[in-house]
Order: C-alpha cells, then sequence, then structure tokens
C-alpha cells in the first residue's frame, strides 16, 4: 500500500467520521484572521485562552511561535496569521489562543479573535471552491452562508485536524498523524 493510497483513505475515512447525519446541525466555532471570519468544528475545541508570549523553540517553522505549558502539557502554539502570510501580525487584548485536541495531541493556535458558536444546517453549506491561496482548498470543507436580516456573511469552514496533522506543519509524529 503506497503513502498517497494510505492518505486518500484516511481522508475519506476521516470526512466519512465527520459529515453529520443528513438534516442535522453542526456547530462551528467562528474565528477572524485578517478581514476573513473562517469556522471550526466545535468538537475539536478544548479552550479558549487569552494570548500569552510562548517560549520560542529553535529551529521551529516561523509561523510556530514556540510551546506553552498548559497544566503540565507542552502545548506548541501556531500563529494562523503567519501559517497564512498574512501582513500586519499584531498581539491586542482581542488576540487568543483556541486550544485544539488534534490527533492525540494537543495544539494551540493564535486568531485575531473569537466570534461565537454557530450552528450551521446542510443547507447553509456551500462546496468549497477550487482556488490557489494562502490556504490549501484541500483543508476547507466548505462556505457557510449566514444571513442577519438583509446582510449575508460568509464563513470559511476549515478541515483543522487535516491542516494541523499535515506534514508540513511539522506537529504530530509520522504514526500519528491523520491525513
Amino acid at each position: 500500500m503506497t503513502a498517497m493510497t494510505t492518505a486518500a483513505d484516511q481522508r475519506a475515512a476521516s470526512a466519512a467520521a465527520d459529515a453529520a447525519p443528513a438534516g442535522t446541525t453542526r456547530e462551528y466555532l467562528s474565528f477572524k484572521l485578517g478581514s476573513e471570519e473562517y469556522g471550526i468544528d466545535i468538537l475539536r475545541v478544548q479552550e479558549i485562552r487569552g494570548y500569552e508570549s510562548p517560549t520560542r523553540i529553535a529551529n521551529a517553522p516561523h509561523f510556530i511561535k514556540g510551546v506553552v505549558n498548559l497544566r503540565g502539557v507542552i502545548v506548541p502554539i501556531v500563529d494562523m496569521r503567519l501559517r497564512f502570510g498574512l501582513p500586519d501580525v499584531q498581539y491586542n487584548s482581542f488576540t487568543v489562543v483556541i486550544i485544539l485536541n488534534i490527533g492525540h495531541r494537543t495544539v494551540g493556535m493564535v486568531v485575531d479573535s473569537v466570534s461565537d458558536v454557530l450552528e450551521l444546517a446542510p443547507g447553509q453549506i456551500k462546496p468549497a471552491p477550487e482556488f490557489h491561496g494562502a490556504i490549501d482548498a484541500a483543508y476547507i470543507t466548505g462556505l457557510g452562508t449566514l444571513k442577519s436580516g438583509e446582510v449575508e456573511r460568509m464563513l470559511i469552514l476549515m478541515d483543522i485536524e487535516q491542516m494541523m496533522t499535515a506534514p508540513d506543519m511539522g506537529l504530530m509524529d509520522d504514526d500519528v498523524a491523520v491525513h
């Protein structure tokens, strides 16, 4: 069995496991990076914390800010603005770290702000478009549409587990990674 076949099989199994039964709403934690709003499956979120400067690790990729000690667990911290190549990375009182449970590991991701927890019905989620950008389209599961009066907003729904376990992130051991 080749690595490519294995990765494809694991992706299909992960997508099937994540698929909600027809007609079932799913909850997403929405957060902002720059001017865009993203959503991740609330079931992957352990907690949300204020930003604190992590301890830098030598030779880590530029988007890994370092590690923090979270109740005895050493947690790598990924700055999503740096990961997506966004300009003007600034840390302020709105900057938070979302602590995730991914592939039997705890990982933190720095975002500009957290908005809220949203329920989306299947009819509110459109398929992800094919494009080349800062985020690999393989990590986008769809686009959520939310209507508030006459105003409609889009939420980029991410497969955060697939993104964080990707080999280029360097966060998971090969035998733990879920692709």
